[in-house]
């Protein structure tokens, strides 16, 4: 028999992070812990569905009014506006000035790429700078949409804080108009975000040298627990009446992460920018997946534009945020009381769901191995995946593999 016209297809290497589930479902140990995902979990280790996005589905559900008829391209208008209000703030003077254009998408991933591949055909500068380090998935976004990725200096692991100094020093390096990638908050994967203050000297270097603003902002309310706080580093930009991009996703703050809910927003100079913009990104769209899907942005739609229902959001929001804090807190006091050689302040420090605890790889593979804690090579931990029940485990592998390496 003929081989196969594919038989020269190499096998991919694993996926790092999804590759850290695969290996934790294969242990049989009672005492594994996975704290390589990023999605949170309850103080049980189980996945949660907020009570108001049970509550907003039945009432879909319940309105037999209600069709299953494609969306436009640009998505549900109610979601899009709503979107645009939540990050950029119910008064943005971007929004009352029609200058803000937003587009639904496939979650957090769905909306770099579309904004990337617009950049790619219609920006004059194809380079887009991204924190060193990053969440996995933005280099191989931005490369595939057709963009030259360089790397600015982010994280100090001497401090396990900013390299602050670094960052501008590297930003204004950058060719003017280059474009940056920004976190908005709760960098990932290490927690580390600069204060409003660096924000400020941040933004004033990037407009001074002419840099465009690509904000992933995906803990909108997940990382402190106040939505308005969260969004402060996105809405000091749009304040200045320049031009940026926003990338939003509704997976963590609302915990629809299989249902794909994102938006992509790009802030424009005017009213008759933002409409010839939209145009343009309906030709991204179009052939890229012609429209996207209805029931999670029927659901963000039904909670934000309900007082009642947003309200109930954000108390559920802040529990969340409130009980990955706690974690931080529990786990720094239990690495503390075992005497582990270091500071550790970092670990209360940093803000979202992950922490960069400063162990290396052969730590790492040592705590799997000897303690069957799961997590990525570079030291990132998902807080969300801790428990009171897990902390004593994770400290006390914490303490024996930096004691191994001393």
């Amino acid at each position: 028999m003929a081989d196969s016209v594919f038989a020269h297809i190499v096998r991919a290497p694993e996926d790092p992070i999804l590759g850290v589930t695969v290996a934790y479902n294969k242990d049989s140990s009672p005492v594994k812990v996975n704290l390589g995902v990023g999605a949170y979990r309850t103080e049980e280790g189980k996945p949660l569905v907020l009570n108001v996005v049970r509550r907003a589905e039945q009432m879909l559900v319940n309105d037999t009014s209600r069709v299953k008829e494609y969306l436009s391209i640009t998505g549900l208008a109610d979601f899009n506006k709503l979107s645009a209000k939540l990050i950029f703030g119910a008064d943005s003077p971007a929004i009352q000035d029609n200058r803000v254009t937003t587009v639904q998408c496939l979650s957090g991933t769905g909306s770099l790429r579309v904004g990337a591949e617009f950049l790619a055909k219609h920006y004059h500068e194809r380079t887009i700078y991204i924190p060193q380090p990053t969440w996995g998935n933005h280099p191989k976004v931005f490369t595939l949409a057709g963009l030259s990725v360089k790397y600015y200096r982010y994280y100090d692991p001497a401090t396990r804080g900013l390299d602050f100094q670094g960052l501008l020093d590297d930003l204004a390096a950058a060719p003017g108009g280059a474009i940056v990638l920004l976190h908005a908050c709760a960098h990932n994967p290490t927690g580390v975000d600069p204060t409003v203050d660096q924000w400020e000297k941040i933004r004033q270097l990037m407009r001074s040298k002419g840099l465009l603003p690509f904000f992933d902002s995906a803990y909108q309310g997940f990382a402190s627990g106040n939505l308005d706080a969260d969004a402060q580093s996105v809405r000091m930009f749009v304040a200045d009446g320049g031009e940026c991009l926003a990338a939003q996703s509704y997976a963590k703050n609302m915990g629809l992460y299989g249902e794909r809910v994102g938006a992509l927003s790009i802030v424009c100079k005017d009213a008759d920018v933002a409409s010839r913009v939209e145009s343009q990104l309906k030709l991204v769209i179009r052939p890229m997946y012609s429209n996207p899907p209805l029931h999670g942005a029927s659901i963000v739609a039904t909670i934000l534009k309900d007082r009642q229902m947003y309200d109930e959001w954000t108390v559920e929001l802040k529990a969340m945020a409130d009980r990955i804090i706690s974690m931080r807190q529990q786990l720094f006091d239990a690495v503390k009381a075992r005497g582990t050689p270091g500071d550790w302040s970092h670990i209360i420090k940093q803000i979202g769901m992950f922490t960069f605890t400063g162990l290396n790889a052969e730590q790492v593979a040592f705590m799997t191995r000897e303690y069957h804690i799961y997590m990525t090579s570079d030291g990132r931990i998902s807080m969300a995946g801790l428990s009171s029940r897990t902390v004593p485990h994770l400290a006390d592998a914490m303490h024996a593999a930096v004691a191994k390496a001393a």
